[in-house]
């Protein structure tokens, strides 16, 4: 009888066994032709691995980031399969990597037409809006009211405010210490500009309040989507909701102020907001505004303060350079009048820093790719990508690969003499259609901190070997910690 019990759970057991074998061949089966079914008569999928089911290759592809080599993830793949396209699967998602100058020309050159910008539906979470529509959707219309913002006439305006924000910042930040912490103090400045110049927010205890709010909102954007209690992803949501309460407030404040005169309606772009109405003669809801200056405030400081750590990290390493950039700037402020503030002119003089800033941005982008969908198959480099694949192109395809950079690791300014890098291999702030349209934005404040930087002070590194991580942008492990050597007046 014990014999045939133990017959009868060795059979049990063998069924289920069977069971589960089939089960799990029936998924993987199932996933190979979900990621990688082609159509009756099209090309190859591009050559790759999607790596483990659900996750693909993401943990890979966020990992070399956080051990400060973002690049390693792509060229390793470049060697593999193909220095053109590769597949992977990343966020959830079938995904082809398109590299090279090539890469980047094709999918800046056919944006709306065969790809469309794309990012994570988690993003919809901290950025809800009252119109349900999706963030793509409003980044859209943001596009197209930023130029008005963003024009040369306005420009010319800013760099004044600039000028004396940066005078502010580094009075307060910087003198009379001897030691500091760069990035910190990098994004105090770049955020400050910011509200300054997006809301006409000036008071330091103003800055200082909605700096921690921004800080959880950008962890939450770029965290693991668990909304639980204590996640990020759930701090980032609460911390959203409590900027943009805070954002309505000065709204309806500055409504009133426009109606009664006490403000202009040309001071920042939260005034051309509320009086610019639509091709339908609408105005904006004063939420949708607060949604908007949110996605403007975390696009006009994050990238900007990843560019000025990085300058600081690498003229304290490169003393010939420092001092050709110091040369320039104090030919510059021996120009002024005491107390006389920069202009947009002085800023076009500051060309051999400005040089230097690419060369950093060329080293360290802080934006280090970005996503595309695939609205149409295509066809790259002989190879088929299926409509609703998710594509990336990297900075790093292009600004650390020697066939368009020779000696790419050597920090080198004199590449952007002249005409400059050959097109769409310098690409820190994207290309095409949706290039950032902050660009110039971004040059005229890092120029001002450079100013204010060198003609103050010498520096040198704490930690001679800090190391950087990416996560999404690079920054230095320790916050790259300077001991300050002030300029004898």
């Amino acid at each position: 009888m014990g014999s045939h019990k133990q017959i009868i759970k060795a059979s049990m057991e063998f069924f289920y066994a069977s069971l589960l074998c089939l089960f799990v061949s029936f998924v993987f089966l199932s996933l190979h032709l979900l990621f990688y079914k082609t159509k009756p008569g099209s090309g190859a999928l591009p050559p790759g691995k999607t790596g483990w089911p659900v996750i693909g290759e993401s943990l890979e592809f966020l990992s070399t980031g956080w051990k400060g080599h973002p690049e390693k993830f792509i060229f390793d793949r470049m060697a593999k399969y193909s220095s053109h396209i590769f597949r992977t699967h990343l966020l959830g998602e079938p995904a082809a990597v398109l590299c090279g100058s090539a890469g980047n020309k094709f999918l800046f050159s056919n944006e709306n037409k065969l790809v469309q910008a794309w990012w994570p539906s988690s993003v919809d979470k901290i950025f809800p809006n009252p119109n349900q529509t999706s963030s793509k959707e409003e980044a859209i219309k943001m596009r197209k009211m930023l130029p008005q913002f963003l024009k040369p006439e306005a420009l010319h305006r800013y760099v004044g405010i600039m000028d004396h924000i940066a005078r502010r910042h580094f009075a307060d930040g910087w003198e009379n210490k001897k030691e500091v912490v760069v990035f910190p103090l990098a994004k105090n400045y770049t955020f400050w500009l910011a509200l300054r110049l997006f809301v006409s927010i000036e008071d330091p205890a103003m800055v200082e309040k909605f700096a921690a709010p921004f800080n959880l909102l950008a962890s939450g954007l770029i965290s693991i989507p668990i909304d639980l209690p204590g996640t990020p992803f759930n701090k980032g949501i609460k911390a959203s909701a409590y900027i943009r309460k805070e954002l309505h407030a000065i709204i309806k404040q500055r409504k009133l102020d426009l109606a009664e005169g006490k403000a202009s309606p040309t001071q920042d772009i939260l005034s051309h907001m509320l009086l610019t109405s639509n091709e339908d003669g609408k105005f904006m809801h004063e939420l949708d505004i607060a949604n908007k200056i949110l996605g403007l405030l975390i696009g006009g400081h994050d990238t900007a303060s990843s560019a000025c750590t990085f300058i600081v990290k690498y003229l304290a390493e490169l003393p010939e350079v420092y001092d050709a950039v110091y040369q320039e700037q104090m030919e510059i402020a021996k120009s002024k009048a005491p107390g006389e503030m920069l202009n947009w002119d002085d800023l076009q003089k500051m060309k051999y820093s400005w040089n230097v800033a690419c060369e950093v941005l060329r080293l360290a982008p802080p934006l280090q790719g970005a996503f595309r969908e695939a609205i149409a198959d295509f066809s790259f480099n002989g190879f088929s990508v299926p409509k609703g694949w998710k594509l990336y192109w990297s900075a790093n395809s292009t600004h650390k690969n020697a066939d368009f950079f020779p000696e790419p690791q050597k920090f080198d300014p004199s590449r952007f003499e002249g005409s400059g890098p050959a097109p769409y291999t310098f690409v820190p702030f994207g290309g095409g259609p949706r290039m950032c349209p902050g660009k110039e934005y971004a040059r005229l404040e890092i120029l001002v901190f450079m100013h204010h930087l060198v003609k103050k002070f010498k520096w040198e590194k704490m930690i001679p070997d800090e190391k950087i991580v990416v996560d999404p942008m690079p920054i230095p492990a320790k916050g790259l910690p300077v001991r300050l050597y002030p300029h004898q007046a």
